[in-house]
């Protein structure tokens, strides 16, 4: 299952079932979980922890030390879950001691062609990265968001659950659950009914979703204002009560 031109340092761990490509490169500090491919001429180094059944496309590049200036050689950890798609040119750097020491990649994910995950990232469960999409360091993406082709976060910036990004998006502010963002800077645009349809949430939900959002949005409250008439006057739900706790945890303040 490892091609004869492939450099397997020593110390690297892999479960029964890895594939490796022609000429890939994997250093002595990283375990690989069983079924998952290592495309051609894929480096993979650091402190990396990566799960079953991924699919690693020729090309990436995972685990190198951050693009940070203040790092200097800590012993810090790039995790990587299961099942997940990391296409060609690739970019999934180890995280920064100043930032927690990990950067963290869930399930299920795909990360297409030249996108880029940067230091002290962590990445939710059934996320896409389109084509280009660059995430700075320290950015916080949850479950199920789509950032589209060309697209970028902030350094500290957050992507809540279900959020839509369009191409070309520049997001340097909150971007909140189940919105579509768009611009430079990004603004919301709308909520993403059709990707919240898609997964399955209830009519009676998705009527309380746009109530909430119509408060924060299009109300003219400030956010403080919003958030007590939700609590106050809203059906109690775990989709509200996680949209309402990403607002209160805001710092950058949010992509209004």
């Amino acid at each position: 299952m490892i091609h004869p031109t492939a450099i397997i340092a020593p110390g690297a761990n892999l479960a029964e079932g890895v594939k490796v490509g022609p000429y890939a490169v994997i250093g002595e500090n990283v375990v690989i979980g069983s079924g998952t491919s290592i495309g051609p001429h894929t480096v993979i180094e650091g402190r990396t922890r990566i799960g079953c059944e991924n699919q690693i496309f020729q090309f990436a590049s995972i685990g190198a030390i951050p693009q940070d200036l203040k790092f200097h050689g800590e012993e810090t950890t790039l995790i990587i879950g299961d099942r997940n798609k990391i296409r060609e040119f690739t970019t999934l750097h180890l995280g920064t001691e100043d930032g927690g020491g990990v950067t963290k990649i869930g399930h299920d994910n795909l990360l297409m062609a030249y996108s880029h995950v940067a230091h002290d990232c962590l990445v939710g469960n059934h996320v896409i990265l389109a084509n280009g999409a660059t995430l700075a360091g320290h950015v916080e993406v949850d479950d199920f968001a789509i950032l589209g082709g060309l697209s970028a976060v902030h350094q500290f910036t957050r992507v809540g659950a279900h959020v839509m990004a369009s191409g070309g998006s520049m997001i340097a502010q909150d971007a909140a659950p189940y919105t579509i963002v768009q611009g430079d800077r990004a603004k919301v645009v709308g909520l993403n009914l059709i990707g919240l349809k898609r997964r399955g949430f209830s009519a009676d939900v998705l009527k309380t979703i746009k109530q909430a959002y119509k408060l924060v949005f299009r109300s003219g409250m400030t956010l403080e204002e919003a958030i007590s008439t939700i609590e106050s006057t809203l059906d109690k739900s775990a989709e509200l009560d996680y949209f309402v706790t990403f607002l209160k945890k805001s710092e950058r303040g949010l992509a209004r």
